[in-house]
């Protein structure tokens, strides 16, 4: 079988991601050729128009090669199918994403991303259990992203603050703006109130994770290169916590390794 390259596309809420992987000859392991993240808005606008039902995307302008199989998913799989490619559901992307980043089949993946969060249980390599939460921003990058332009920072600046928060206590993504103003006007310290934002984040995920067990979390998404809520996270659940290489393109590349899966499915039989 000469080389396979596979396109794996993260369609999330706030940015879209892009992993095209291959792999050289059978003998030769999967690997990583190129990442791509955009703005959804962006990539919507520039790159992809509707076309008979399904989005139709312009891989030539993404500056793409040619691949053998396209695989999607991500919070936009439901309003638009990409033509030409096989859409799967979020979980099952993530999962694999995963196991493959790390070479770990049994751990909890909590998945933080633009505007909702993943709780993974999983064992020998299948999920077994999950919970999501779509319904609020409070646990997500958007919290993050909200409340970083209230403090006048950057969200890598944010990420640095984890020492003796400030207790907040809206973990509403919208009054929460409110709060910190108030705080603010108080003459609360800015690190503290930025140590009391990433610490919500972990309040937020708490009681769901008690619901999994094992001692490992792989931590992916957006707010994984937060490493406040890394340290916070840790502290809280006394569990270890890995970040893969790509947290970001976890999803994206969970797409291309089952689109490689399906490609050397059909070719055995």
């Amino acid at each position: 079988m000469a080389q396979i390259t596979v396109c794996g596309i993260d369609l999330g809420s706030r940015s879209v991601k892009i992993a095209v992987m291959a792999k050289p000859s059978p003998e030769e392991d999967l690997e990583i050729k190129q990442l791509e993240r955009l703005d959804t808005i962006q990539f919507y606008r520039e790159y992809g128009r509707k076309h008979e039902g399904k989005l139709a995307v312009n891989f030539e302008a993404l500056g793409l090669p040619k691949v053998d199989k396209l695989v999607t998913t991500g919070y936009g799989r439901n309003t638009l199918e990409v033509a030409g490619g096989e859409t799967i559901p979020e979980l099952k992307a993530h999962v694999k994403g995963a196991i493959f980043q790390t070479g770990l089949r049994d751990f909890t993946l909590v998945d933080l991303g633009g505007q909702d969060s993943k709780i993974i249980q999983v064992k020998r390599g299948r999920m077994i259990d999950f919970l999501t939460n779509d319904k609020c921003a409070a646990s997500s990058g958007r919290y993050l992203e909200n409340m970083a332009n209230v403090l006048g920072m950057t969200l890598e600046e944010l990420g640095e603050y984890s020492d003796e928060p400030v207790e907040l206590s809206s973990t509403c993504a919208v009054f929460g703006e409110s709060e910190l103003i108030g705080q603010i006007v108080e003459g609360v310290p800015l690190r503290n109130l930025a140590a009391g934002v990433n610490a919500t984040i972990v309040k937020r995920i708490l009681p769901l994770l008690r619901s999994f067990q094992g001692d490992l979390l792989i931590f992916t998404g957006g707010v994984a290169h937060n490493q406040a809520v890394k340290d916070l996270l840790k502290e809280e659940t006394g569990r270890e916590i890995i970040i893969p290489p790509e947290p970001q393109f976890n999803g994206a590349i969970g797409c291309a390794v089952y689109a490689l899966e399906e490609l050397e499915d059909e070719e055995n039989n």
